[in-house]
């Protein structure tokens, strides 16, 4: 045994030294491309891992004018404070609401958008409707909330005016001063900017379907909604799932500059989320801790919502991240 040992592990190190002399000859062809993502690599570092010691307040009572080893440690206080708090369990369930209607919206919507597309033979009439849902895509929030704060103005909003004009309503309505209307109108605008960029998406992915299915479906005799049903939302499937996971992994991610922005005494209970609360409580209340806390919730959550529902996807054989 120990003679076969002695001639088989000189063969396995050469293959071993083979094996790692050719990852070096590779990693040498690609040193541009190495070369090239390394800045993108610097700024996670930098602004992304390195940030996380600041989660360290969510368990002091963390005071500026202290060094790191004069802080008081509190261990779980804060996070349990949170869900004491009336002001946090708001804004959770706004943020919840918000992102729920919001990527519902999205889903349908762009699926929708990308199916018309791609049944359109005329490609000037199907670059125009693509180009023309994609540009807000490039529109700051900041813009898209100046824009939608005309749009639903009392005075002179152009939506009042279409709606007295055409006799629907009596007097205008005030949009941003009725509860009911707010979240309907984060997801709406949510919509707008982003079908666009997100139709594109599954065009790609329908670009990957046999034509040929197509076509012995057309000798079948099925007509455009049967081919749709049958062979344009099965092909697309992977990249729906793949999106919806992605998506589950942003629930507690709600849009941050429109409800800050158009958020009013008046709504100001249905327009609060988490970004908003850690905003608040960080900077003008100064209660670091609690504010981290909230933040890190928010995370942790997001990461493990993104976990199960690659899980889901993974047991129901279907596509997933990881």
């Amino acid at each position: 045994m120990k003679s076969k040992k002695a001639a088989v592990s000189p063969d396995l190190k050469a293959a071993e030294m083979a094996n790692k002399k050719n990852k070096w000859k590779l990693l040498g062809k690609q040193k541009m491309l190495i070369l090239m993502s390394l800045p993108f690599v610097l700024y996670i570092i930098l602004f992304r891992y390195i940030p996380l010691w600041g989660w360290t307040m969510a368990f002091q009572d963390y005071k500026p004018y202290k060094t790191f080893s004069q802080q008081d440690w509190v261990g779980l206080k804060w996070f349990v404070q949170l869900f004491t708090e009336k002001e946090f369990l708001l804004s959770l369930r706004n943020t919840v609401g918000m992102s729920l209607i919001s990527t519902a919206l999205g889903y349908i919507t762009a699926i929708l958008i990308a199916v018309f597309l791609n049944e359109v033979r005329y490609i000037g009439v199907k670059r125009f409707v693509q180009t023309v849902s994609y540009l807000p895509h490039f529109l700051s929030w900041v813009i898209v909330t100046g824009l939608v704060a005309n749009v639903l103005s009392v005075e002179d909003g152009i939506l009042n005016d279409i709606l007295l004009g055409l006799g629907i309503v009596k007097q205008p309505i005030q949009w941003l001063a009725v509860q009911k209307y707010f979240w309907h109108i984060i997801g709406w605008t949510y919509v707008w900017k982003e079908v666009g960029w997100n139709t594109i998406v599954y065009l790609g992915a329908m670009t990957a379907i046999d034509p040929c299915l197509y076509e012995a479906a057309q000798i079948d005799g099925c007509g455009r909604l049967r081919k749709i049903w049958h062979i344009t939302l099965p092909g697309i499937k992977p990249t729906i799932i793949i999106m919806m996971i992605m998506s589950a992994g942003h629930i507690l991610d709600a849009n941050f500059e429109m409800p800050y922005l158009l958020q009013n005494g008046m709504i100001q209970d249905v327009a609060e989320t988490i970004d908003i609360y850690v905003l608040k409580y960080g900077f003008k209340l100064s209660r670091y801790g609690l504010a981290t806390a909230a933040g890190i919730f928010k995370n942790a959550v997001n990461i493990l919502l993104l976990i199960i529902a690659n899980t889901i996807a993974k047991k129901s054989g279907e596509e997933r991240l990881i």
